[in-house]
């Protein structure tokens, strides 16, 4: 049966270490910031009345405790639990009706990169938005969403007076915009290797091909963003707001430029290659020239070498009137 039951998360291993839980609860006059130690105690207590949006964020995925008691109190669905943790899923909007009252839970998943060693490193971001809750599931520790956290801190944000799919708008559109940096490291890695590639530097097309795959894997990761925002904009999901949607605009704008960006230096890596090529053939002639040069100075000297350098006595022009007249006295 696809998908994974809450009941079925018990049986599955669970990896070594505590798994960071933080909760975020916010409203126009008040926020508060939570490091959740003991799970139980935290999700049998209700949330506090002035808080207006809740947001539960999980860093990692090894604790199976964890994410069962969040999906058993926030009802789940089978199938989201599913993706959660098998993290190589394509960015995607899914929309689930769960629990009795039939709440709806919006279920998206992106890919979150991260330059780490001067290479790109991607992980799967899960989120479930409900009407004032958004739950996030990350593979590891470590995010772009410091910015957000200090937004809702700030009393005068407009974050702080809106609903939670505007949060979930926010999450997304630092997400995006954090690939920026990413393609601006690899144009200045690209403006060295250009120098390189002219100068037919041996090592140039070893760095051009990795480059290369790199800008593959941000070109794959971005290009179903574009769809995922173009999904929420457009389609009428309960728990999105008219105002999120507006804002949706600017992600989307940001998913093109990156996508335009990423295959512009994909083309630029591709014609560096053949430069790299050209200048190559360019050096190889030049060797050729010289050595061409040198062959033929040396050509009639091998010639008068062959001829004149043999000690034998039968040679065909020797019995010639004339041939060799000056040989004969040398006793040739």
């Amino acid at each position: 049966m696809p998908g994974i039951e809450t009941h079925e998360l018990a049986k599955m291993p669970s990896g070594p270490g505590r798994v960071p839980v933080t909760c975020i609860d916010y409203s126009p006059d008040q926020f508060q910031i939570q490091e959740v130690t003991d799970l139980d105690a935290f999700l049998a207590q209700h949330r506090p009345a002035w808080s207006a949006v809740r947001w539960i964020n999980v860093d990692g995925l090894t604790d199976m405790r964890v994410l069962r008691s969040l999906a058993e109190k926030y009802q789940l669905h089978p199938l989201a639990v599913e993706d959660v943790l098998h993290v190589h899923q394509r960015p995607k909007v899914e929309s689930y009706n769960s629990g009795a009252d039939d709440l709806p839970r919006l279920y998206v998943v992106l890919r979150m990169i991260e330059l780490i060693n001067d290479h790109p490193r991607s992980e799967q971001i899960s989120m479930f938005l409900g009407r004032r809750t958004l739950l996030t599931f990350q593979e590891a520790p470590g995010d772009v969403w410091n910015p957000i956290r200090q937004r809702l801190a700030q009393n005068d944000s407009r974050l702080r007076r809106s609903d939670a799919s505007f949060l979930l708008y926010c999450l997304l559109d630092a997400v995006v915009d954090a690939c920026f940096p990413v393609l601006e490291h690899y144009s200045n890695r690209l403006e060295a290797i250009e120098e390189r590639a002219l100068a037919a530097d041996p090592q140039a097309i070893g760095d051009l091909h990795a480059l290369k795959h790199d800008l593959m894997l941000l070109r794959r990761e971005m290009w179903p963003v574009r769809d995922l925002v173009l999904s929420l904009q457009r389609q009428e999901y309960q728990t999105v707001s008219d105002t999120t949607r507006l804002y949706l605009r600017d992600v989307y704008d940001h998913a093109l430029q990156l996508i335009d960006l990423a295959e512009t230096y994909r083309e630029i890596t591709t014609n560096l290659t053949e430069v790299w090529m050209s200048a190559m053939s360019n050096r190889l002639n030049e060797v050729m020239k010289v050595l061409t040069i040198i062959a033929t100075i040396f050509i009639p000297l091998s010639f008068f070498a062959g001829v004149y350098g043999m000690n034998f006595r039968r040679m065909p022009e020797i019995d010639w009137l004339g041939a060799y007249p000056w040989s004969y006295p040398v006793g040739f």
